[in-house]
């Protein structure tokens, strides 16, 4: 592993057990452990059997998106894939910034596909899965409107959510338009750089050219996928499945510390926390489950600690579950999620 990166890495995790303790402490672990050891584990059973469910749909995504690139993958070889994705987006800092290339390797790996088609198709069902959440939650916090008083905190979010997304939604369009420039320009910048980190094993010319060729493969297969429009309203539906079943994951957690919450309110604080995986922290650990504190205490009237416990169980699924099972699968695949960054 580069020292570089194993830096990145680690100060990463220092940060995500800095958020995660300074958490603990205004909460009170013990009221936490407490709630913890008396959780009912058949309802915790829901919560992980709806968490597969959660990556299985968004793995079957994955499938149909690659089917529009005429990519054939295998239901099981796909979902298999997405959770090493997933692997790769909870240990990297950035989110799926990290965890994309190594998506792309293990797609060429198991389809024999260029890499930059499967970077394709990974990044456009990341894109795909933005357009249910921001609908998720419109509806949910349209719904909560008429049953309490907006706070402060959560038109922040909602701002917050809305202002970053826009945001990406508005870098990727022009990059869209502008994508002939970037083939003909972005190049011709990135060469000599890599040339220079290679100390001159790699030549800039050639490294050029390459990037150029892999750039116009990258565009025209994303254009691939934005005009198959049957496929598209299956990817949208699936990912639908995925974030209700993350709902549904969550409520279950809930109930197993014995404090059910309104399914609205799940439905639109999900998305809105997992905006925290954005920041430099592995998967937004530590980050994650404090949006979710902050969101759910002001919005259901549940203790911190309570909410605390049902957050780390729920977490337990959608994170630490895929990082053990993805960690396996980009094992056997031979990829590294360091090297692949």
């Amino acid at each position: 592993m580069p020292d570089g990166n194993r830096r990145v890495l680690l100060v990463g995790a220092l940060g995500a057990l800095v958020v995660l303790a300074a958490l603990f402490t205004l909460v009170g672990p013990s009221a936490v452990f407490d709630t913890l050891a008396a959780a009912d584990r058949r309802l915790v059973a829901v919560v992980i059997a709806f968490a597969l469910f959660w990556l299985a749909a968004w793995g079957l995504m994955l499938r149909a998106v690659l089917a529009s690139l005429t990519v054939e993958v295998p239901t099981h070889t796909a979902i298999i894939v997405y959770v090493g994705a997933v692997f790769a987006n909870n240990v990297t800092p950035f989110g799926q910034a990290g965890g994309e290339p190594v998506a792309a390797l293990l797609i060429s790996k198991v389809s024999d596909c260029r890499y930059e088609t499967g970077l394709a198709g990974i990044a456009s069902v990341d894109v795909l899965n933005v357009v249910p959440s921001l609908s998720l939650v419109f509806v949910g916090v349209g719904y909560y409107a008429t049953t309490a008083a907006i706070g402060d905190r959560l038109v922040t979010a909602v701002a917050s959510a809305v202002g970053i997304i826009g945001t990406v939604v508005l870098v990727l369009v022009l990059a869209w338009r502008h994508r002939e420039t970037l083939i003909d320009r972005l190049p011709a910048v990135i060469a000599p750089i890599v040339g220079r980190l290679t100390r001159g094993r790699s030549d800039p010319a050639t490294l050029e050219d390459g990037l150029s060729e892999r750039l116009g493969r990258f565009f025209a297969d994303v254009e691939r996928v934005g005009t198959d429009r049957r496929q598209l309203s299956v990817v949208v539906g699936l990912s639908l499945v995925g974030w209700l079943a993350q709902a549904v994951a969550l409520t279950a957690a809930f109930g197993a510390v014995g404090q059910p919450i309104p399914p609205h309110v799940v439905v639109f604080t999900i998305p809105l926390a997992n905006l925290a995986g954005a920041t430099p922290l592995p998967g937004g650990l530590g980050g994650i489950e404090a949006a979710y504190v902050a969101l759910l205490v002001p919005t259901t009237g549940v203790a911190a600690a309570t909410v605390t416990a049902a957050v780390l169980v729920f977490r337990g699924a959608t994170y630490w579950m895929p990082v053990v099972l993805g960690g396996i699968v980009t094992a056997a695949f031979g990829v590294s999620a360091v090297r692949a960054d």
